[in-house]
């Protein structure tokens, strides 16, 4: 038998590396946004064009390279970063394993133009599939450009499974934010097909969080700091009233690194559990420095994931100082021991006399005596008290006969009325049916049905009614749209205008009338008749947030999600009470719907208690 192993091509293995590192044109601009920052750059300038699948270019005012080092930064597992194996564990930087480049070179056309702060020309360099095309001396400004054109031109398959425009630009947006969220001293500028998406200066850390979020983050953020031997803690939580249904934002940095940890994550919200409305998650921004010695950042091919030496400690910590920034604030509800207790009080002015307390007393008032109502009816009489004296009575009185719930077991001690407490199902239909629906607990509808008694979660019934009724005028396109006295202006944040831009079809079917009204902000000329004019602003942001998070199959088509998003905002809540008519509307709206008994999120909307279920519970 012949040898089978063989050695890949470089072409192919850096093909096959480019896979783990490169997977959409974000990761192609967060290893470079990250060799700006490396670079001691001041400022980042990042253009696109059309998402960044025609153009991703990079420049920045950093240290530049050599020729020599703009060859080298193309291959394999070339890197300034490191010599030895003992550096890994006293990583500093961002980028250090220095695939980046080389996996780029790989499946793009790249151009890059680069020279040193003291050097008078500096290199350009074109590589096209990880083959150089050319490389001459140039001119330019101190610093690194790199131009990335036709992203996966010779991987089509792996193009050809890249999302829409909006989607792939919302990828780059969170990557953006990441890297200048922890860089508050580099300005970064982001253009997209020629227009200003980001223009961030020199900032302090708050600054550059209400220059990304919005001015409303002004208010709502509450720092966090603790300093210890073995990690440092600093960094904004969200006020807990702003608090959202959703997981929107919540960074983790270490090290000024971007990470992802759910054990982490508990700490936070372990933190403010007692605060959050029910559902909820916190929002925060927290900035840890730890020995670098500590953590291993060198077990996922895009970083983002760290493991801690002393993972219980940095939680502790964690927790303890979130504690603290909300206690601090007087968020958390406190007891304060070492204020006087006197400083209520008001002192006496000094030329105030001084008299003696007098109680006042009837000396003729018996307890035992009658008042006196001066003509006014007997208030026993006003409440029909004689009745209550029969009652009184007739329970005193000693019966022969017994009776019971179920008629089999004897209970003695009362006599048995005319008519039974529970009486039989069938021979007292009618009067049992005398109210045949009501709420309980301001979130279930009970109503009486032949086999027992039928319980609806009212808020998941509404959900599939809105659900089926948003999908079938989508499909229909034929939802009106309440054109608005006042239009509504809405400002959002960068990518969620991207979001919305992504789904804006959509919502036109359901029923918004919305116009593009400056960078990142639109306005509402209209809404579908089923929203509250004051709810439009809040249901925007819902439908967005619920979009963007929500985890469902990849075979659900957007308006299946944008009309479940909807339904679940506009549902009545728990605590709305109905009146009969109301509850009957619901009934019969649900049970006209194609899968009456299970929620668009996939849970139960009816249960049927038996009679013998009821039995079982009253044994």
């Amino acid at each position: 038998m012949s040898d089978i192993i063989r050695l890949l091509p470089d072409s192919v293995a850096n093909q096959i590396a480019a896979g783990e590192v490169i997977q959409r044109p974000a990761s192609a601009v967060k290893e470079l946004l990250e060799n700006s920052v490396d670079s001691g750059a001041k400022l980042v300038e990042l253009h696109l064009r059309d998402a960044g699948k025609s153009l991703i270019q990079v420049s920045d005012d950093g240290c530049g390279m050599s020729e020599t080092d703009a060859r080298m930064a193309f291959e394999r597992h070339a890197t300034s970063k490191l010599r030895s194996a003992d550096d890994l564990f006293n990583i500093r930087t961002l980028g250090f394993r220095g695939e980046a480049l080389a996996s780029i070179a790989a499946v793009a056309q790249v151009e890059l133009k680069t020279r040193l702060h003291d050097e008078d020309l500096g290199c350009c360099i074109r590589i096209e599939g990880a083959e150089i095309k050319s490389q001459e001396a140039c001119g330019g400004n101190a610093g690194t450009s790199i131009i990335i054109k036709n992203l996966f031109f010779n991987i089509p398959a792996r193009r050809k499974f890249l999302k829409s425009n909006n989607t792939e630009l919302r990828h780059i947006i969170e990557e953006f934010q990441r890297v200048a969220l922890v860089n508050p001293e580099v300005a970064f500028h982001m253009y997209h097909n020629n227009k200003v998406v980001f223009q961030l200066h020199k900032a302090t850390l708050k600054q550059r969080i209400v220059n990304i979020f919005g001015n409303q983050y002004n208010k709502r953020l509450l720092p966090v700091e603790i300093n210890t031997g073995d990690v440092n803690i600093n960094g904004f939580i969200v006020h807990p009233h702003h608090a959202k249904k959703v997981r929107g934002e919540q960074y983790f940095f270490c090290n000024k690194r971007f990470i992802r940890s759910p054990y982490l994550n508990h700490a936070v919200e372990n933190a403010c559990r007692e605060l959050l409305p029910d559902k909820a998650f916190p929002g925060f921004f927290i900035y840890m420095e730890v020995d670098p010695g500590s953590i291993d950042i060198n077990i996922h091919p895009t970083k983002t994931e760290v493991k801690f030496s002393e993972e219980k400690s940095v939680y502790a910590f964690l927790h303890s100082a979130v504690k603290q920034a909300l206690g601090k604030f007087n968020i958390t509800p406190s007891l304060d021991f070492t204020e006087d207790v006197n400083s209520g009080l008001i002192p006496p002015k000094h030329e105030m006399p001084v008299r003696m307390p007098t109680i006042s007393v009837n000396p003729d008032y018996n307890p035992f005596e009658q008042p006196d109502f001066r003509g006014r009816k007997d208030p026993r009489t006003e409440r029909n008290e004689e009745n209550w004296d029969k009652l009184f009575d007739l329970a005193h009185k000693k019966h022969d006969a017994h009776f019971s719930i179920d008629d089999e077991t004897p209970v003695s001690g009362l006599e048995k009325p005319a008519h039974t407490i529970r009486p039989d199902w069938n021979e007292n239909r009618e009067e049992f049916t005398d109210k045949k629906i009501f709420q309980f607990g301001g979130a279930y509808i009970i109503s009486n049905v032949k086999s027992g008694l039928m319980i609806i979660d009212q808020k998941r019934a509404q959900e599939r009614i809105l659900f089926e009724h948003f999908l079938e005028k989508m499909g229909s396109g034929s939802i009106s749209t309440q054109q608005l006295l006042f239009p509504q202006t809405v400002a959002l944040s960068p990518d969620e205008f991207a979001l919305l831009n992504e789904i804006r079809g959509e919502l036109k079917q359901l029923g918004f009338d919305i116009a593009d009204f400056g960078p990142n902000t639109i306005i509402v000329n209209g809404s579908p008749h089923d929203i509250e004019i004051s709810d439009i602003r809040l249901s925007l942001e819902r439908i967005l947030e619920n979009y963007r998070t929500e985890k469902t199959d990849l075979n659900i088509d957007k308006k299946t999600r944008i009309a479940a998003s909807l339904a679940k905002n506009l549902s009545v809540g728990s605590n709305k009470k109905m009146n009969e008519q109301e509850m009957n509307h619901i009934i019969d709206k649900l049970f006209a719907c194609q899968a009456p008994d299970i929620s668009p999120s996939g849970k139960k909307i009816v249960r049927i208690l038996r009679k013998d279920d009821l039995f079982d519970l009253l044994t």
